[in-house]
């Protein structure tokens, strides 16, 4: 397999990346260094499980839930389509019917989003599911959920109504993905979470192939 024909649709990890306002920034220290005369280079990083692209397994939000160490590997692996929704300020009930989900599949959401990766901050007015619309695509029964911010969630939100809608139905979401320049169509997806033992989520690398 070439590399080349691999999509890199992750968001790298650095101290200055968006991070949910709350959550501990990133920190990467080198603890080690060959400059210094020491025997290696060593870092030590420092950041929240749910920081850039990761998973959410369902005890993030849902009692009892499976964590990220239980969730079915084949979930992460396999044929995926990316959908574009059109511009707008969230991804209503209309953008989830037009896009014909099905059952069992792996479905990635790509909105205004992706374009506004490079911009200074971390956005509050990013597009997300609607809890209407998180219902309905609940209902429809995918096997793995992916937007291109931080959460499928608004960040005004007054419940968690979208993550409770998706991860009670045992819906893997993907979060963090960078969707720039990807066409709508069908891929593959190679993505898997750190393994974290008991964790509610974990950050992953996400890779597409035609």
């Amino acid at each position: 397999m070439a590399l080349a024909e691999l999509i890199d649709i992750s968001v790298a990890i650095h101290p200055r990346m968006h991070v949910w306002p709350g959550d501990p920034p990133v920190r990467v220290d080198r603890v080690a260094s060959l400059a210094d005369g020491d025997s290696c280079n060593l870092s030590r990083l420092e950041l929240c499980a749910h920081t850039g692209t990761h998973i959410d397994a369902p005890l993030h939000f849902v009692r009892g839930g499976a964590p990220v160490d239980q969730l079915p590997l084949d979930a992460f692996v396999g044929p995926a389509r990316v959908v574009r929704v059109a511009d707008g300020a969230a991804i209503g009930e209309d953008d989830i019917q037009a896009s014909a989900v099905r059952e069992g599949e792996r479905i990635l959401f790509r909105t205004a989003n992706s374009e506004r990766w490079a911009g200074p901050g971390f956005l509050t007015d990013f597009v997300a599911f609607t809890d209407e619309a998180a219902r309905l695509l609940a209902s429809l029964r995918p096997r793995l959920v992916g937007i291109d911010y931080l959460s499928v969630q608004p960040f005004h939100a007054d419940t968690a109504g979208v993550h409770e809608a998706l991860l009670g139905a045992e819906i893997v979401v993907l979060e963090g993905l960078n969707l720039a320049g990807v066409q709508p169509g069908e891929y593959e997806l190679i993505c898997t979470p750190l393994l974290i033992a008991g964790c509610e989520g974990a950050p992953a690398r996400a890779l597409l192939r035609r």
